[in-house]
């Protein structure tokens, strides 16, 4: 068993940034890739970010491209994601997940939700 747990989570006013962080902890943190993903009201969750083992890959959807970057801290086990540029439309409940790029993830996080006022 892998347990995540998020925070950084908060309300910003659009144009601001956040930090969010994904502690793991149980079984093994080796070997994952990581990824965050989130879910606004009424909407389905949405990939976000990812990075693999040895942090040399990223990946983002064009809607984050350019704004989010994830990161991690294999000796911490910890993932972070920072958000810059931050949107009304980014507010959303966000979650980490492992492992990413086997199918649907076996493990997630309760969320953090991020808030970003006009």
């Amino acid at each position: 068993q892998v347990q995540l747990v998020e925070s950084g989570g908060g309300s910003v006013q659009a144009g601001g940034s956040l930090r969010l962080s994904c502690a793991a902890s149980g079984r093994t943190f080796s070997g994952y890739a990581m990824g965050w993903f989130r879910q606004a009201p009424g909407k389905e969750r949405e990939f976000v970010a990812a990075i693999n083992w040895s942090a040399s890959r990223t990946y983002y959807p064009d809607s984050v491209k350019g704004r989010f970057t994830i990161d991690r801290d294999n000796a911490k086990n910890t993932v972070f994601l920072q958000m810059d540029h931050l949107t009304p439309e980014d507010t959303a409940v966000y979650y980490c997940a492992a492992p990413w790029g086997l199918g649907y993830p076996d493990y997630w996080g309760p969320g953090t939700q991020v808030t970003v006022s006009s």
